[in-house]
């Protein structure tokens, strides 16, 4: 599913204008987003599931087109951890 898809299905459901819906759902996208790129960055949707901000220490890695080694910096990356109904669901 497209985030085009999304808003498609959404306007049905809540009988809003596509345009009016994608503001919407922009509006969330972007909330989540500033949320996780705060340094306490967690997300949680109850019966859906949280997302979070997981911290990879720098390390030595290798170029594998030269076979050289090379040091990859420390960074923050998104997590997304599925809650219990959504796995229940998916897994029926």
């Amino acid at each position: 599913m497209t985030k085009a898809d999304l808003v498609e299905k959404v306007a049905e459901t809540v009988k809003l204008t596509k345009k009016d819906t994608e503001v919407v759902i922009d509006t969330i996208f972007d909330s989540i987003s500033k949320a996780l790129q705060a340094d306490n960055g967690k997300v949680e949707l109850r019966g859906f599931g949280s997302f979070r901000v997981r911290k990879r220490r720098a390390r030595q890695g290798r170029n594998p087109q030269t076979g050289k080694g090379v040091q990859v910096p420390p960074k923050r990356v998104p997590y997304f951890k599925p809650g219990k109904e959504l796995k229940a669901l998916i897994d029926s």
